[in-house]
């Protein structure tokens, strides 16, 4: 039997439905504010996701862009300036930022209470706090636990292993999967240094892949039943049956699609529950972008 597929586009919708909800109580104006340094494509396409999903719910989004060549003092100091505009709701910071900048001290600059993508060292330290719900977290490993929980199912003491380490995904996942004092997970994190990679996924009874490598977990890799969360999204290009790369004949360059980091056909007659890829994990994270927009509000006004 097939996988039960995690609709990542119907958990998002009911999201959307609470945070219209709350920002009808609210009955107040929240802004959002994305800082660009130069210009990315990539960058471009999340801008525009992130204004669309603004405005379709009701909140005001601000692009501020600055140019590629300012230094990192500077954008130091506009960060605070727009940290102290009181009409400010929430800061986000576009990546990737130029290489003569250090993106962590940048993200240290924008202040806890308007660290609308949770990663600030204080909104990062307070996952650490088991029973304690922090205001804000990392959109996207917010949004893997929200597709854990869309199923169902009890976590407690389920083996769950992570696959990458990063800051907005592996490391606060399994600080999540850790967050209940009787109730969490049993979770193991591997990465680039972990040996035979396949010993710890396929005793996973949750999951989750977060490195941005398509086709690394293979469906043998995979135990029966196990709900899998896909995090990768890769753009690859579509191969015909003599694995050479098929053509669009009106751009005359290769034709690409978007795939996770597991290879999905194998791993659906294998798993229990898994994220598509797209429509899954990356549907739900702008959408937890508001969420915590919205929380952050209600904690500054609640102080």
């Amino acid at each position: 039997m097939s996988a039960k597929i995690i609709d990542g586009n119907k958990i998002a919708e009911a999201i959307k439905q609470w945070i219209k909800a709350e920002l009808e109580k609210l009955k107040e104006n929240l802004v959002l504010v994305a800082v660009q340094v130069g210009e990315n494509p990539a960058s471009r396409v999340y801008i525009k996701n992130q204004k669309s999903s603004c405005e379709e719910i009701g909140i005001q989004y601000n692009l501020v862009q600055f140019d590629s060549n300012i230094s990192e003092d500077n954008l130091i100091s506009e960060i605070k300036k727009l940290g102290q505009d009181e009409k400010i709701t929430g800061i986000i910071l576009q990546m990737p930022l130029p290489n003569h900048i250090n993106s962590r001290k940048i993200q240290m600059s924008i202040p806890e209470e308007k660290d609308v993508e949770g990663v600030t060292p204080a909104n990062l330290g307070k996952l650490l706090y088991a029973d304690v719900q922090p205001t804000v977290a990392p959109c996207t490993a917010l949004s893997v636990m929200e597709c854990i929980k869309s199923t169902g199912e009890n976590i407690k003491g389920k083996e769950a292993v992570i696959v990458g380490h990063s800051e907005i995904v592996g490391k606060p996942v399994t600080l999540m999967l850790l967050s209940s004092l009787l109730d969490s997970a049993t979770p193991t994190v591997c990465h680039i240094a972990t040996k035979d990679l396949a010993i710890h996924t396929k005793r996973a009874e949750i999951l989750i892949v977060a490195v941005g490598k398509p086709g690394l977990i293979k469906g043998d890799m995979i135990k029966k039943g196990a709900i899998v969360i896909d995090v990768g999204i890769n753009r690859i290009q579509i191969k015909d049956e003599k694995g050479e790369p098929v053509i669009d004949d009106k751009t005359g360059k290769p034709k690409m699609k978007t795939v996770g980091d597991v290879v999905f056909d194998e791993a659906k007659e294998i798993a229990g529950y898994i994220t598509p890829v797209p429509g899954g994990v990356g549907a739900v994270t702008t959408v937890m972008l508001i969420k915590n927009l919205v929380n952050l509000y209600k904690s500054e006004s609640a102080s």
